[in-house]
């Protein structure tokens, strides 16, 4: 073998060599910044405001979101996450997401909104409660804003019917935004909801829209079914029309905060208490829980009958027999009762 051919030789190992080092520096290379990264089934990983950069990143590391730290760590470097610095927020994960993209959005804040929906809610603690679990801010801190008698006057209400304004339905809201942001946000959607066509509506009730919405809290208490809505406000209001006492079971509910009631009796009758509808005229000073859009849209679009009396049927389906006169009513009531005590619920 010549000296011509071993130097060829050797110049082809030492090629091979750096093309070999070169493929496995560049498959290193993908893995760190392209490959997929996420190890973790988590759907979200969140970063609290003002959270220390180390924090954050003892948090991947310790909660086992990336499958290699150290590429991790290596990519961050050469990205200068550091100085650069991490927005706070709840992002979302992916097992095709890589240390590239998700670094990109860790320093950028691509964060995934919150769809926060609510219905159904009876008690502005439970709201808080809610509204604490799917945000940063702790349920505490929405609690303290929503009993705010300053708070609800700058938007227009009082502290006992600023539990209207929140209209149920889907809202996109970032994690961390600010509780005070998060009620500004309902304030605006509030105000979109109250249409020109809608405000005039209540305006021929000669209610305002607060005053809609205490009744339509009422309404969505009795009613089962939403089609009856529209008939269950239209007795309320014609009672209200003749300055009836509107005796609305709900609202001795909610009056006696035991909500396990199932039967109202007289003894709940006898609570001195201004949300009690068998001893005070008219409307209640707030909503006895926070009232649905069908609700609210039952009473500006309220079913026109003589009815002023209802009472459950006793088939237990949920809806109710109506009367003009209360001998027609006592008649209904008796079968209720009947029923209720064949099933033995005594209260």
């Amino acid at each position: 073998m010549t000296q011509n051919t071993k130097k060829r030789r050797g110049l082809g190992v030492v090629l091979i060599i750096i093309l070999l080092v070169a493929l496995v520096a560049g498959w290193i290379g993908y893995q760190a910044f392209m490959g997929p990264s996420i190890a973790t089934d988590e759907e979200y990983f969140y970063v609290k405001t003002d959270e220390p950069y180390e924090s954050v990143i003892s948090s991947i590391e310790s909660e086992g979101i990336v499958k290699n730290p150290t590429y991790f760590n290596y990519v961050a470097k050469a990205m200068d996450l550091e100085s650069t610095g991490i927005k706070a927020g709840r992002y979302k994960l992916s097992k095709d997401l890589s240390n590239r993209r998700f670094i990109g959005n860790l320093r950028a804040g691509y964060q995934d909104a919150v769809k926060f929906r609510f219905q159904n809610i009876r008690l502005r603690q439970d709201f808080a409660g809610l509204l604490g679990r799917d945000f940063e801010a702790d349920s505490l801190a929405f609690l303290n804003l929503l009993n705010d008698e300053k708070l609800a006057e700058k938007y227009g209400f009082n502290k006992e019917n600023f539990f209207s304004m929140f209209i149920p339905n889907t809202y996109e809201i970032y994690w961390n935004t600010k509780p005070e942001e998060i009620i500004d946000r309902f304030s605006k959607e509030y105000e979109k909801f109250w249409t020109a066509e809608r405000k005039a509506k209540a305006d021929s009730l000669g209610m305002t829209t607060q005053e809609v919405s205490t009744l339509a809290s009422i309404v969505k208490g009795e009613a089962l079914h939403q089609d009856e809505m529209p008939k269950i406000a239209g007795l309320y209001l014609n009672r209200l029309k003749k300055g009836m006492l509107l005796q609305a079971d709900p609202t001795v509910i909610f009056a006696n905060n035991d909500f396990t009631i199932r039967r109202v009796l007289n003894r709940h009758l006898t609570i001195d208490n201004p949300y009690n509808t068998y001893r005070y005229k008219g409307l209640p000073p707030g909503p006895i829980m926070m009232p649905s859009i069908a609700s609210i849209d039952a009473v500006l679009n309220y079913e026109h009958h003589p009815y002023i009396y209802m009472c459950a049927k006793d088939d237990f389906s949920g809806y109710h027999l109506y009367a003009q006169t209360v001998a027609e009513h006592l008649v209904n009531a008796r079968k209720f009762q009947k029923a209720l005590d064949a099933r033995n619920i005594k209260k």
